[in-house]
């Protein structure tokens, strides 16, 4: 095992293309990090100057303090588990998972043990004498993983290993990648464009954008207080209601609602308002309590989920999402309440978040929100 050190990593294209510019990433010995984006955010261009796929236009990588900028991919002490599986066809499972070791000499019973090891682990005994062509996607993948995992590296790189398979399959396949990556204990680096993906294996995320790290954090945090309006609208399904609002004092008009906050917040006048869907309630008859904003929403349609309905709605002319009950009532038009401690605001040109105490204090991680983000 090793630690990672990104240090103003970038890569540049020719024709002066910027890919990735400055990226400062440090991996603890044993931690899974995910580098989470859209396509063509930098992420897959980041893991591949790890790998020593491609070459570091500036900045400094180092595995184990050892600086690799011009150390040989093999000569990393790396495996990388690839999105199309990259198995030899022609070979058996087990051929396939002894075959880089054989290149590198490791004596013979030290292979088999190896070998017998890991398709322990990953339930690959069955299959040990079969070809890739009689294999699922499933299994396919688990062959993938345990060829790097016989090589015991320092660092395990995963590239959209799950972008192949069906939905379900995904689901077992996190888990049996978050199982195995803690019970063998090596630092990884996994990219994914799938945010729900990154949100239930990381240990921390790197959200990219635009070849540049929008936030790093906890999933839960990252979840919770969003630095910018890309990461509060990448991160969460459904994303963060994002609208356009004004200050004024304590004040917060949106559209045709004014909510009363208590305490000015440290701008004044043209805000984004971020708000997820989860906190919205329907308010209650007569108004509501102290601490509560409530706004107008017309509902446009709704999403039956079986156990949740998704409203969606304007508020004024900005749309809306809001996550209810199953068997919560519903009308053309209602009243939503959402809590004041769980508005986020943002710098309405730069996209930034903006401090505001009354946010922080009033956010708490409970089981519900657990299993909204797992959902």
């Amino acid at each position: 095992m090793a630690t990672i050190e990104i240090d103003k990593v970038s890569k540049v294209y020719h024709g002066n293309v910027p890919a990735v510019s400055e990226v400062d990433i440090s991996i603890a010995d044993g931690e899974f990090i995910v580098l989470v984006g859209p396509s063509g955010c930098g992420k897959s261009t980041l893991l591949r100057m790890v790998a020593g796929l491609e070459t570091i236009s500036s900045g400094t990588v180092r595995i184990g303090g050892r600086v690799v900028n011009d150390v040989e991919p093999a000569d990393r002490d790396i495996a990388m588990v690839f999105q199309n599986y990259a198995l030899y066809p022609h070979m058996t499972v087990r051929e396939n998972l002894a075959y880089g070791l054989k290149n590198r000499r490791t004596p013979k019973p030290e292979i088999e043990a190896r070998v017998a090891e890991a398709a322990r682990m990953l339930e690959l005994g069955p299959y040990l004498d079969r070809k890739p062509r009689a294999l699922s996607g499933g299994q396919r993948q688990r062959v993938a993983m345990g060829r790097a995992i016989v090589r015991q590296p320092s660092a395990f790189l995963f590239d959209e290993p799950l972008s192949n398979l069906d939905a379900k399959l995904r689901v077992s396949m996190r888990g049996e990648i978050k199982r195995l990556q803690r019970r063998v204990g090596t630092t990884s680096l996994y990219v994914t464009h799938d945010q729900l993906e990154a949100m239930t294996l990381a240990d921390r995320l790197v959200v990219l954008s635009g070849g540049r790290i929008e936030q790093i954090g906890r999933p839960l945090d990252v979840y919770h207080a969003p630095a910018s309006t890309f990461v509060a609208s990448f991160i969460g399904s459904p994303a963060m209601n994002l609208v356009q609002g004004e200050l004024h004092g304590s004040r917060l008009a949106i559209g045709p609602a004014l909510i009363d906050l208590g305490k000015a917040v440290p701008t004044q006048g043209a805000v984004t308002v971020g708000f997820r869907a989860e906190d919205l309630q329907v308010a209650a008859p007569g108004g509501t309590a102290g601490h509560v904003g409530t706004m107008p929403l017309r509902v446009d349609y709704v999403e039956e989920l079986g156990s949740q309905r998704l409203v969606h709605g304007t508020v004024g002319d900005q749309t809306v999402t809001v996550a209810l009950g199953a068997d919560a009532p519903l009308s053309g038009e209602m009243p939503v309440a959402v809590p004041i401690g769980r508005l986020h605001f943002f710098d309405a040109e730069t996209g930034r978040r903006l401090a505001w105490s009354s946010v922080e204090a009033h956010r708490t991680t409970t089981a519900a929100d657990l299993l909204e983000i797992a959902r």
